[in-house]
C-alpha cells in the first residue's frame, strides 16, 4: 500500500468519523439524510461541474447506470443498517457489518480482479476486521433478538462489499471521476428519499433550526470521506483499502469514549485500548505489505 494511498484512506477515516459523530449529536432518520444529502448535492455542485468541464468525462447510458446502482446499493445499505438498529441490537449490527464487508469486498476483489495481496497485508487485513468487530461488540449472545440482529448485520456487510467492489469497477472500467461517482450518490439520495421527506417537512424544519451548523459540516464531510476512499481505489487494491478504511471505526469509538464519555465501565476502556492496538498493528502491517 503506497504512502498516498495510505494518507487518502487516514484521511477519509476522519472524516467519516466527524460526520457519524455529528450525526450522532444531531439524531434523527431518514429525513436528515435527506436534508444532509441534499445539502451535498448543492455545495458539491460547482466541483461537479469543473470535473465535467475540465475533465471531459464520458458520461454516457452505461456509466450512468452505474452511478445509478451505485446510488440504490449505498442507499440500500444505509436503510437495512436503520431497519437493523430498529429490530435488534446496535451494539450486534454494527460489528457484523463492519467486519463483514471489507471481508467480502476483499474475497470478491479476489475473485473477480484477480488481486493478490501479500501475506503480510492479508495478515493486517484480517487483523483490521477483528480489531474492529471486537472493539465494537463482538458476538453478543446477550443481544436482543440475537438471530435479527446477526442477519441484519450480514445484509449490511453483504452491500458493503457490494457496493465496494462495483464503486471500484466503475472507477477503472468506466473511467468515472470519483467526485461523479460520489455526487451521483448524494443526489440518487435526495431522489430517493424524497417521496418520504415531504411527509416530515416538519421535522426537517426542525433539524435545520436546531442543528443548522451541524448539518452543513456533516454535509461537507460526508461525501469528502467517501471521494478519498474513490480516489485510493483508483490505484490501489481493494483487499488493501478495504480494511483499511474501516481505521474509522477506531477514530470514531476513541471520539465516543473522549467526547461523549461512553464506554466507562469497569475494565471496558482496557478493552477498548486492547483491540484499538490490534487495529492499529493491522494498519502497519497494511502500510508494510
Amino acid at each position: 500500500m503506497t504512502l498516498l494511498a495510505l494518507v487518502l484512506v487516514l484521511a477519509a477515516a476522519c472524516s467519516h468519523a466527524t460526520w457519524n459523530l455529528l450525526v450522532k449529536r444531531v439524531g434523527g432518520g431518514p429525513e436528515v439524510v435527506w436534508l444532509f444529502s441534499m445539502l451535498a448535492a448543492l455545495l458539491y455542485l460547482p466541483v461537479a461541474i469543473w470535473v465535467i468541464v475540465v475533465q471531459q468525462p464520458v458520461m454516457g447510458p452505461k456509466e450512468l447506470m452505474f452511478c445509478t446502482i451505485s446510488s440504490l446499493l449505498h442507499l440500500g445499505y444505509f436503510l437495512l443498517l436503520q431497519q437493523g438498529y430498529r429490530r435488534g441490537d446496535l451494539s450486534l449490527v454494527y460489528p457484523t457489518a463492519r467486519a463483514t464487508g471489507p471481508l467480502l469486498s476483499g474475497l470478491a476483489a479476489v475473485i473477480i480482479f484477480a488481486e493478490r495481496p501479500t501475506l503480510l497485508g492479508a495478515a493486517g487485513g484480517l487483523a483490521i476486521i477483528a480489531g474492529v468487530f471486537f472493539l465494537t461488540g463482538g458476538l453478543r449472545r446477550d443481544a436482543k433478538q440475537f438471530h435479527a440482529s446477526l442477519l441484519f448485520g450480514l445484509g449490511a456487510g453483504a452491500l458493503i462489499g457490494a457496493y465496494t467492489v462495483w464503486d471500484a469497477h466503475t472507477l477503472r472500467a468506466l473511467l468515472v471521476p470519483p467526485i461523479l461517482l460520489d455526487y451521483a450518490s448524494s443526489l440518487g439520495r435526495v431522489i430517493f428519499l424524497s417521496p418520504y421527506a415531504v411527509t416530515r417537512r416538519a421535522e426537517i424544519v426542525r433539524h435545520w433550526r436546531e442543528h443548522k451548523a451541524a448539518i452543513l459540516e456533516i454535509a461537507v464531510f460526508n461525501p469528502l470521506a467517501y471521494i478519498l476512499v474513490l480516489t485510493a481505489l483508483v490505484f490501489t487494491p481493494v483487499v488493501y483499502v478495504a480494511p483499511a478504511r474501516e481505521s474509522s471505526v477506531l477514530i470514531t469509538v476513541l471520539l465516543g469514549t473522549l467526547l461523549l464519555k461512553e464506554g466507562e465501565g469497569r475494565g471496558e476502556t482496557g478493552r477498548r485500548l486492547g483491540w484499538a492496538a490490534l487495529i492499529l498493528a493491522g494498519m502497519v502491517m497494511l502500510a508494510l505489505g
